[in-house]
């Protein structure tokens, strides 16, 4: 087996999602103080005082306690190569998740022990099984009250679909809380006191059928009804079967604290073995091997303004196959050019460091001078591929944006164009009015506030947002009158994206049916066809 086929294998690539405060973030930065990425794990608060997530860079995530982008760390942990993917859970953010899941292979999937599933969790499940690819489940806070381990599991299986198969399985909970039990090993991991949740803890291996030493560790009540639940697991669950994990119909379910580093080590290790290496993708019906020599890769994410002493823009290359190298020469299959990739960059949220090498699974910065797009495929001169493009979400709120200082039209303009190569929101303009007052559209209303916050401290620029009443965007094609005579509702608004395309903003459903029904030949699609 070659170098590079190896390194392939070792790669593991995936994404933890999460409703908000479920504990996404603080199981991402224990991950990263067991593989040795970090010496001290903060906690992600709201106070100037307190210290952040490694992966909330962005200061504005800092004073609101909440991941607003999608991170990238990569780490090295017992010969595995591991690329973590940390997403936004708020749902104003989905589209950002979104496309990261399309660079992940597999998602680990936390959940509030007392809350069980919630709505944000429900939404970015469905898109990991869209693509069938494994989904882990953390069940998280266990040092807390929390719902029945077989409700929980239960609830898992009904609103997903899947079976399940819990891997440990909890003794207690909130203070009554002991440790767990490791199936897999038939031990006991016994919890201890800790000190701010910044060091490991220690766990104790006790063996079910040891009765004597149970009940010192965690009491004759807790033991007897320990064995009860085990006996019930065991007898009326489903069967562990790795095809089903890869396939994505079986989740392998832990139970810890990720706060009190309690279970996270034992997960690490057990993740790493049952997970997949970087995953096949398709470019035009085409199976693409990661372990193939030549080089691939597409883009998933881009970012501006990341480091604020460089004021750079990062492209975020997911390599699909073959091994990357810095100065080669390779080919922008949208670009239709060859370009030199100078300085790639290995990614620990928002510090860098420049790479010689790189492989499938791997997730690298590239320095991007405005050229790239999100679904753009890069690729060796010699295979011409082009991955599936990344789909965006249709815009559901609506504001107008102009800048407060006439004197600074520059700063906006390019602040706003950037921002939305991103991806974070789309814009508009008025064809009436050209581009002093500019029309953004964005899935949830944080991100206006994401919008205006980096106006202000990235491009120096203050603006004034007014809401829009429209609530659906649609663009228009088909043989049809000039826009500008077309029979339309009176709060029906006709704009323009930035590449001339025709677009109608509309107010509700029956204004979008009026339109269809006033307008012979015209059509309304809900993307542009070229996205």
């Amino acid at each position: 087996m070659s170098k590079y086929v190896e390194e392939i294998n070792r790669r593991r690539t995936f994404a933890i999602i999460s409703h908000p405060d479920a504990g996404k973030t603080t199981l991402t930065e224990k991950l990263l103080l067991y593989g040795g990425a970090i010496q001290l794990a903060g906690a992600v608060k709201g106070k100037a005082a307190a210290r952040h997530a490694v992966s909330d860079w962005m200061e504005l995530e800092k004073q609101r306690g909440i991941s607003v982008t999608s991170s990238v760390m990569q780490f090295e942990y017992e010969g595995y190569c591991i690329n973590i993917l940390d997403t936004p859970g708020h749902q104003d953010f989905s589209e950002d998740t979104y496309r990261t899941l399309m660079a992940a292979d597999s998602a680990v999937m936390v959940i509030d022990a007392a809350k069980g599933i919630e709505p944000q969790t429900r939404k970015l499940f469905r898109i990991c099984a869209m693509r069938h690819i494994p989904i882990f489940t953390f069940i998280n806070k266990l040092d807390r009250e929390a719902r029945s381990p077989f409700d929980l599991i239960e609830e898992l299986e009904k609103e997903f679909g899947i079976g399940t198969y819990p891997m440990n399985w909890p003794i207690g909970c909130g203070r009554d809380f002991q440790g767990v039990y490791d199936r897999q090993k038939h031990a006991i991991l016994a919890f201890r006191e800790f000190h701010s949740g910044q060091k490991r803890i220690q766990a104790e291996a006790c063996d079910l059928s040891d009765t004597e030493h149970l009940d010192e560790l965690i009491g004759e009540r807790l033991r007897s009804v320990l064995e009860e639940e085990i006996e019930l697991v065991d007898g009326a669950g489903y069967d562990f079967d790795l095809d089903d994990i890869h396939a994505g119909k079986l989740s392998p379910v832990f139970f810890g604290s990720a706060l009190n580093n309690f279970g996270v080590e034992p997960f690490l290790q057990s993740f790493l073995e049952l997970t997949v290496p970087p995953l096949p993708r398709v470019s035009e019906g085409q199976t693409v091997d990661p372990c193939s020599e030549a080089f691939s890769a597409f883009v998933f994410k881009i970012q501006a303004n990341m480091n604020k002493a460089h004021r750079d823009r990062i492209a975020f290359f997911r390599i699909c196959s073959g091994r990357f190298e810095r100065d080669r020469e390779y080919y922008h299959v949208q670009g239709e050019k060859n370009l030199r990739l100078a300085q790639p960059q290995q990614l620990m949220a928002a510090d860098r460091s420049i790479i010689d090498e790189a492989y499938a699974g791997d997730i690298i910065g590239v320095f991007d001078p405005g050229i790239f797009s999100i679904g753009d495929t890069v690729c060796e001169k010699t295979v011409r591929l082009r991955f599936q493009g990344i789909p965006s979400f249709a815009p559901e709120h609506f504001a107008a944006v102009e800048r407060i200082d006439t004197m600074k039209r520059k700063q906006f303009e390019k602040g706003v164009f950037q921002i939305a190569q991103e991806g974070a929101i789309q814009i508009f303009h008025d064809p009436h009015t050209g581009v002093e007052e500019i029309l953004v559209g964005v899935v949830g209303v944080l991100q206006f506030e994401v919008l205006e916050y980096r106006l202000r401290t990235e491009y120096g620029v203050e603006v004034r947002r007014r809401a829009l009443p429209y609530e659906l965007i649609r663009w228009v094609s088909g043989q049809h009158a000039p826009i500008s005579e077309l029979n339309l509702t009176s709060d029906t608004r006709w704009v323009q994206d930035f590449k001339g395309n025709d677009l109608l903003l509309f107010t509700s459903e029956w204004c979008v049916d009026w339109a269809l029904q006033k307008n012979p030949g015209l059509e309304l699609r809900m993307f542009n066809q070229n996205d």
